[in-house]
């Protein structure tokens, strides 16, 4: 099916394009605490073998920066395509159908959100007012509970820019898809890997050719 081009100057385009800086940049300082957390866990186990000094607090430490590795990536990933779903039914659908199904999706998403921003908000208040804390060292819990409720806004957020994408696409199907997640089909997968291994290929030749 052929598609519409717009302008990509439009308001939801731009609103798509700011946005997803943000999910970046927040998927990238979940990146960050991953690969901290990977240090801790190598030190730890260094100090603990070597020098039989573990490291004090660090289950502590773990518990509490888990939440920000998988929360700060959840808008990112719901715009990259990135979560696990069933896509046999929706893969089939074609045009207005295929959108319909996604903006019903996405709305079902939407109310889901709204009641988990809802009971970890509460959840949060409760260990803030209570004082809460982790077992060993006692460090507060309330603020990796707070980072829950922050990822799942991020996530309604995205999936508010979604709602008018898939609109969008609900108006008019021939127009060209952006603000929406957009997973790949297998031929799209497979023409970028083959795209992929050309250009390694190209490159390797270069290189050869350098060295003579």
């Amino acid at each position: 099916m052929s598609t519409v081009s717009e302008p990509v100057d439009s308001v939801l385009y731009k609103i798509d394009q700011a946005y997803h800086g943000l999910e970046r940049a927040l998927n990238y300082l979940a990146a960050i605490f991953l690969f901290s957390l990977m240090l801790l866990a190598c030190s730890e186990v260094v100090a603990r073998k070597i020098f039989n000094s573990p490291i004090h607090g660090q289950a502590d430490l773990v518990e509490i920066a888990i939440p920000t590795m998988g929360f700060f990536g959840l808008a990112y990933c719901q715009r990259m395509a990135g979560h696990v779903r069933m896509e046999i039914v929706v893969q089939a659908l074609k045009g207005r159908a295929h959108w319909l199904f996604e903006f019903v999706s996405n709305f079902a998403t939407m109310v889901i959100c709204t009641l988990m921003i809802y009971g970890s908000y509460n959840h949060f208040l409760r260990a803030y007012e209570l004082g809460d804390s982790t077992m060993d060292v006692e460090l507060p819990v309330w603020p990796p509970k707070l980072i829950i409720v922050f990822g799942f806004c991020i996530l309604f957020g995205r999936l508010i820019i979604s709602f008018f994408g898939f609109l969008r696409m609900l108006r008019n199907p021939d127009l060209e898809p952006y603000a929406v997640p957009r997973s790949l089909m297998t031929e799209e997968i497979a023409a970028a890997e083959a795209e992929a291994a050309r250009d390694a290929i190209d490159d390797d030749d270069v290189d050869v050719e350098g060295r003579r």
